[in-house]
């Protein structure tokens, strides 16, 4: 599974402002904000948007300054290959060393929704061996009780982090995910195109 929530687009008037400047056209820029507080862009900024994105990396650097921020909880299997994607991405998580036996550890706390028959009743006892090992570190603060926690727990233990990112990073990712074997991925890149304008910056008109 993977959650997002309180996703965040900021700074799309001041990218489209940067975007204008190596022409100097800033007198044909047509955006402004609607009675929401949104940032709209008009026909004009729109198109010249569009044509950068089209024209390659080195013309859409204004997308980089397009930043989104969002709260995303999903398996460590899932981060594992999130984090490749390092370079203009920040992250603040929970902490797993810190707080893992704060409560007590259920089959909600993790992705598991696709196991079935004797992989669930199998992963369901390995999940109570881990919670009886929680309850026992509760009891001795014992450090070889808290290892066995952490060595234990399996990647489909989830996670919340705190995500801050760019368009650029998004349309990375979009491309490189959209067609993976994670059913999380293809929920992220459908997440992706909900994000204001990625639809038309991102997608070529054949899709």
């Amino acid at each position: 599974m993977i959650k997002i929530e309180k996703a965040q687009v900021m700074n799309l008037e001041g990218a489209m402002r940067g975007a204008r400047n190596p022409m100097s056209s800033w007198s044909r820029s047509d955006s402004g904000y609607n009675g929401e507080g949104e940032y709209i862009l008009g026909p004009n900024d729109l198109s010249l948007a569009v044509r950068l994105c089209r024209a390659g990396s080195d013309h859409r650097k204004f997308i980089r300054q397009i930043m989104v921020s969002a709260d995303i909880t999903a398996p460590l299997y899932w981060w594992k290959e999130f984090d490749t994607y390092k370079v203009g991405t920040v992250a603040n998580s929970t902490s797993t060393m810190h707080k893992i036996h704060s409560k007590p550890i259920e089959a909600e706390d993790f992705s598991c929704e696709r196991l079935s028959g004797s992989a669930r009743e199998a992963f369901d006892a390995y999940i109570g061996v881990i919670e009886l090992k929680r309850q026992r570190y509760i009891e001795s603060k014992s450090h070889d009780d808290w290892y066995d926690i952490i060595q234990l727990l399996p990647s489909s233990y989830n996670q919340k982090r705190t995500v801050t990112m760019n368009y650029e990073n998004l349309l990375n990712m979009y491309y490189a995910r959209r067609n993976h074997k994670l059913a999380e991925w293809h929920e992220y890149c459908d997440w992706i195109l909900t994000l204001p304008y990625t639809r038309e910056l991102f997608l070529d008109d054949a899709e």
